[in-house]
């Protein structure tokens, strides 16, 4: 009887976390990745504590998240005239037993490949590979059609078939054709990353301005130990009408600083000069803030919808890349409790398609910058005592619902269990 195959479909965040997942429980996994050459793309993420531990757990530790990005020490909320709306510490300062990371995205995601690769052999990953569609066979079995960037196509036949293959999922896409086009809800976000001198705790997450106009601020890099300049990740953001959808062409491309600075000219405080940092920046992207509508359902018999595919999210909750660790680490308990199955994947899609498509609409609903939107109502941005505007335990109060939404409430964390015990396999199960 030949030894079960998984095949996913994208070598993304998501897709090589369900790699290393399934190579460490010892179940034999093909990723098939549709860019012909992985390079170090994008700007800045973070991982949440509840995914870090996910990451130490597949020996991915500090040592290797330190040279793709740094801990994370504040998340804080600034007015409009530069008086804190809510701060609090974060990771191993907050209480979590493990750190919150601001990384690099392309730096962290080319890391998790070069992981998967050496433990798992370079015929593991298949770049130039597009899986464009699958049909559940009879026997049991799953078959993808695999598009070739040579414009070629195969057939590629496994036990499953995970689709970790993006917000524009050709996997989702076959499961779900009648779902809605790509939501956009009218927030334009220009991200870039400049060299610069960390500002506050020297790793703080900074949220600046209100939910119509904002930056967001964080460190990516520990300080140069001579110039004391890190990278510094920004994200630009402005909303307006979307009444007539997106009108520029793409979803991700370069543009000038001239072309949104204007928004932000007088955003300069005695601890941050907003024009000067983006006015440094190398370069910048514009992207609008999209998501998609929640589905019924993740899976398909023998296919199964993780990551973006699943649950593309506002990054407002800066959770996106995290919960797309936290499935990879989900799908691996259900494959040790059920094995290489159709019955893993419902065990799977039951356990997190409904907890996360709430988490989706919350996001939607500004997640955590959600007080952005209080103060804004109450007092237009600006204040003198933010007391006198939200007071401070109806704030915690805010905070602690999103945390426990979004699954990262510290102590349930750290008193959970690790999700796969350490050494565990599907084999070892099956002998059970």
């Amino acid at each position: 009887m030949p030894q079960p195959l998984v095949m996913i479909a994208g070598g993304g965040i998501g897709g090589l976390a369900t790699a290393l997942t399934l190579n460490q429980i010892g179940v034999r996994c093909v990723v098939f990745e549709s860019v012909r050459e992985l390079r170090p793309l994008g700007v800045g993420i973070n991982i949440q504590p509840n995914a870090v531990r996910e990451l130490y757990d597949l020996g991915i530790g500090p040592d290797d998240l330190d040279k793709v990005g740094v801990p994370a020490r504040e998340w804080a909320l600034v007015g409009l005239n530069g008086n804190d709306i809510y701060s609090e510490p974060r990771g191993l300062l907050a209480g979590y037993n493990w750190p919150q990371y601001a990384v690099h995205r392309g730096l962290f995601h080319v890391m998790l490949h070069d992981t998967f690769v050496a433990r798992a052999g370079k015929d593991a990953v298949r770049l130039g590979c597009r899986v464009s569609g699958y049909e559940n066979n009879a026997d049991g079995s799953v078959t993808a059609t695999i598009d070739h960037a040579d414009g070629s196509t195969s057939r590629e036949t496994g036990t499953l078939l995970i689709g970790a293959d993006g917000i524009h999922s050709a996997i989702r896409a076959q499961m779900h054709p009648d779902q809605p086009p790509i939501h956009w809800g009218g927030a334009i976000m220009w991200r870039g990353t400049t060299q610069a001198k960390p500002i506050r705790t020297g790793s703080s997450f900074v949220g600046l301005g209100t939910h119509k106009q904002r930056m967001v601020i964080y460190p990516i890099s520990h300080p140069d130990p001579e110039t004391g300049l890190a990278t510094i990740n920004w994200i630009a953001e402005v909303t307006v009408d979307n009444s007539e959808g997106w009108k520029n062409s793409g979803w991700f491309k370069p543009v000038e600083i001239d072309d949104f600075i204007q928004h932000f000219e007088g955003w300069t405080y005695d601890w941050l000069d907003v024009p000067a940092l983006l006015r440094g920046a190398d370069i910048a992207y514009e992207n609008p803030m999209i998501d998609r509508d929640p589905v019924s359902t993740w899976r398909d018999g023998n296919v199964a919808l993780m990551g973006d595919s699943a649950h593309a999210m506002y990054p407002t909750g800066s959770n996106g890349a995290s919960q797309a660790i936290i499935d990879a680490r989900v799908l691996g308990t259900c494959l040790l409790e059920h094995g290489v199955t159709p019955q893993a994947l419902a065990a799977y899609n039951e356990q997190l398609c409904g907890p996360v498509s709430e988490l989706i609409l919350r996001n939607r609903g500004a997640g955590p910058f959600g007080l952005l939107n209080m103060v804004d109502e109450r007092c237009g941005g600006e204040f003198d005592n933010i007391d006198d505007v939200i007071p401070s335990d109806e704030r915690a109060e805010f905070m602690a619902k999103y945390k426990a939404a979004a699954g990262f409430a510290i102590e349930k964390l750290n008193s959970s269990p690790r999700t796969i015990a350490e050494g565990a396999t599907v084999e070892q199960a099956e002998k059970v």
